[in-house]
């Protein structure tokens, strides 16, 4: 299982929503709240691509996107995939790093 890395902040239900599908697949993942570490948001504006909002989410080293783009890999059923480690098939609908 590759590892997950999501960039949060308390109050947001996009990242909720993001935490509760990873959660009910059974993934564990680091999560940063960027207001509460000093230095994240500005590591995730790096790793992202310049993308402010929040979620961002990775897997492995892959930058996913937010929360919709976590929906959308799991609709497509290129998320599972992903996760997992495969690389073919899964990178349509996943943000460039």
């Amino acid at each position: 299982m590759q590892s997950v890395t999501i960039y949060t902040t308390a109050w947001c239900p996009y990242c909720s929503a993001a935490k509760s599908l990873l959660k009910e697949k059974g993934v564990s993942f680091q999560e940063i709240d960027v207001e509460k570490t000093q230095g994240a948001r500005a590591a995730m504006v790096q790793r992202a691509g310049g993308r402010t909002s929040v979620p961002q989410i990775f897997v492995g080293e892959r930058h996913v996107g937010g929360c919709d783009d976590l929906y959308a890999l799991d609709r497509a059923g290129k998320l599972d995939p992903l996760l997992n480690g495969a690389t073919k098939g899964a990178e349509a609908g996943v943000a460039d790093a």
